[in-house]
């Protein structure tokens, strides 16, 4: 029978009356309770992973249900903690109904896969209607572990054996695989499975989890099927469907669309798939994302690998300048002394792969791993020839698509010369036609315009400076961590790239005044706030300083109409008085901990101050009064 659902959950770990008010509040409480099991090592590293799945896609799953989770080496061994939340949590759940149970999971990073099985499990329990509501309403932990021994016995008496007697065929063929492979890959198996079982259909579906494939689908399931669903949030073996009828979809969908799915697998509709065109199948009911919200996805992922290299290389950078003096020789100020030239020259190396590893995410991306290089390369050639940020962008989209061509280009060669395409043919034309791309055709125009938009900005004096510092430190507060505040940041990071530190300076205070504004209130404006609000004062007071923008979301969900222009018009003045005092940044975050590099550090604070005040005023004006 092997392991049960029952071993993993600890009584200590499970929760009867959670009170959460946010998505946030319910993760952390989840991970406090798996904390007090005693299987995780690393409590910060586990939550990272568990926030990291969660930033792939929620997994609320709907039906009041979510399963956050995480595999990753900070977790020990295999365990799991519950918690019912009788008044529901908004879980930005798959259906946006509210939840009120959660199952978190955490799987340690090891070969065998135990755990996962056990999963598994979980997710086919949780399918059930009665079951869950039957864990809502355990008067008591036992009756909570007595509800899972029993439902799982029930359903799971001996293993599923899922091969087909004498050779027959199934008619609909699926796999299902979501990024971390734990909970959604299972249950869109079984929700497949149970819709085909209604129907009268027979199935095999290929479960595509963490711990490799189960139950793989034979080249003669492959034959005979009439269709193949892949319902899958992540890379999937497509190239042995040649030919064959697919429906590509993402995985929720599987779960809450298994009946649509079979029915279009079954009607002969469904598109041939070839799988030399780096294929898109067909998707289910023509759900393709947005061209905006592809191009903001391979965006950020340019942007988040190379924040590390800009951060790291850029306090390295503002530390030479602080420990240098500047009298030896002003020409060469940050390498004058043996110290300040060491920190230059690290921070100098880290800060000038910022636009190769832009573009080459960007790129990697869009065409897969053949085009990382191209795109490194168009980044590269963008820093020496003075396009700059705009440059590394355009050279990063251009590679992706170039490597995207390339594939289609060379579909035509023999299947024996498959391996030596991304080694040989990606890299060699990829290379040389974005080289001639960026130094003829890109370069040249946008170095004009680079040159151009530097020297405004270098220009700009008292009032246009004012207006900027504006419109920056305000955008930096309307969507805490969304694309405005995203736009703004990365403008600040690009004008780092042409030598305008000012930006970043404003860029940053914008940032961090929210949360302290907010921390501020909760103590000047006690009645204005709920007794919870008022204690997460404190962590907004941390994540303030700490140039953590996100701390605000709570506050602003809660009351966006009052909050977000009061947080708004506080950020907006902190970061014009930042221009206006003349306070420069080179690195783009580090929050209080890099305020010792900060150009005219004292007027920033300055600045700080009287933003936060005028955001938090403004919070105590406009906000009523709750009654507790």
């Amino acid at each position: 029978m092997g392991m049960r659902i029952t071993s993993l959950l600890k009584q200590n770990a499970i929760l009867l009356d959670g009170k959460v008010s946010s998505k946030d509040e319910a993760i952390d409480k989840m991970i406090e309770l798996m904390s007090g099991t005693g299987n995780v090592s690393d409590v910060e590293e586990y939550k990272r992973a568990v926030l990291q799945r969660e930033s792939e896609g929620s997994t609320g799953i709907g039906e009041g249900i979510a399963i956050p989770h995480a595999k990753t080496s900070a977790v020990k061994q295999a365990g799991l903690s519950a918690m019912v939340v009788r008044d529901g949590v908004d879980f930005d759940s798959l259906d946006g109904a509210p939840v009120t149970l959660v199952f978190l999971i955490a799987a340690p990073n090891t070969k065998d896969n135990v755990h996962l099985d056990v999963l598994s499990r979980l997710s086919v329990l949780l399918m059930d209607e009665t079951f869950t509501n039957n864990l809502r309403n355990a008067k008591s932990i036992n009756e909570f572990l007595q509800v899972i021994d029993e439902a799982e016995s029930k359903k799971f008496p001996e293993e599923k054996v899922n091969s087909m007697a004498n050779g027959a065929k199934y008619r609909v063929l699926a796999v299902t695989a979501c990024p971390t492979g734990i909970a959604h890959t299972f249950m869109a198996a079984e929700s497949l499975e149970t819709k085909a079982r209604e129907k009268g259909i027979t199935i095999k579906v290929e479960t595509n989890g963490s711990g490799g494939a189960k139950n793989v689908l034979t080249k003669e399931d492959i034959a005979g099927a009439d269709c193949i669903i892949v319902a899958a949030d992540k890379k999937v073996d497509m190239a042995r469907f040649d030919g064959k009828r697919v429906i590509q979809t993402k995985v929720a969908n599987g779960i809450h669309k298994a009946s649509e799915l079979i029915d279009e697998a079954v009607s002969g509709n469904a598109p041939i798939y070839h799988s030399d065109e780096r294929s898109e199948g067909a998707s289910f009911e023509g759900e393709q994302e947005s061209i905006g919200r592809q191009i903001y996805k391979h965006l950020m992922n340019g942007v988040s690998h190379m924040l590390p290299f800009v951060i790291g290389g850029g306090i390295l950078i503002a530390l030479a300048f602080l420990l240098d003096d500047y009298s030896i020789k002003p020409s060469n100020f940050g390498s004058n002394t043996p110290v300040a030239a060491f920190f230059k020259s690290i921070g100098g190396g880290a800060f000038g792969f910022m636009l190769p590893i832009l573009a080459g995410y960007i790129a990697m991306s869009i065409g897969d791993r053949p085009a990382l290089a191209v795109g490194v390369v168009g980044g590269y050639i963008a820093s020496q020839g003075g396009s700059a940020f705009f440059g590394a962008l355009i050279a990063g989209f251009a590679a992706g698509y170039l490597v995207v061509g390339l594939r289609k280009l060379f579909s035509f060669l023999p299947q024996s010369l498959e391996g030596i395409k991304p080694v040989l043919i990606y890299p060699f034309f990829g290379i040389l036609i974005i080289g001639v791309l960026m130094t003829y055709a890109i370069n040249p125009p946008l170095a004009e315009l680079n040159k151009i938009l530097t020297d405004a900005l270098n220009g700009m004096s008292g009032s246009s400076k004012l207006v900027l510092g504006l419109i920056l430190g305000g955008m930096m507060s309307i969507d805490f961590g969304g694309p405005i505040n995203k736009t703004a940041y990365v403008f600040g990071t690009a004008s780092l790239a042409s030598g305008n530190f000012d930006i970043m300076a404003a860029v940053m205070i914008g940032g961090m005044t929210p949360p302290l504004a907010i921390a501020v209130a909760t103590l000047l404006f006690k009645n204005r706030f709920t007794k919870r609000e008022r204690e997460s004062g404190i962590t907004n007071f941390v994540m303030g300083l700490a140039f953590i923008t996100e701390g605000a979301i709570p506050f602003a969900a809660a009351d966006p109409l009052r909050v977000i222009p009061s947080l708004a018009i506080g950020s907006a003045i902190s970061g014009a008085l930042s221009m206006v005092f003349g306070c420069t940044l080179r690195a783009p975050h580090g929050g209080v901990f890099v305020f010792p590099v900060v150009g005219n550090a004292g007027m920033y604070i300055v600045a700080l101050v009287i933003g936060t005040l005028v955001g938090s005023v403004l919070l105590g004006l406009l906000k009523k009064p709750v009654e507790e």
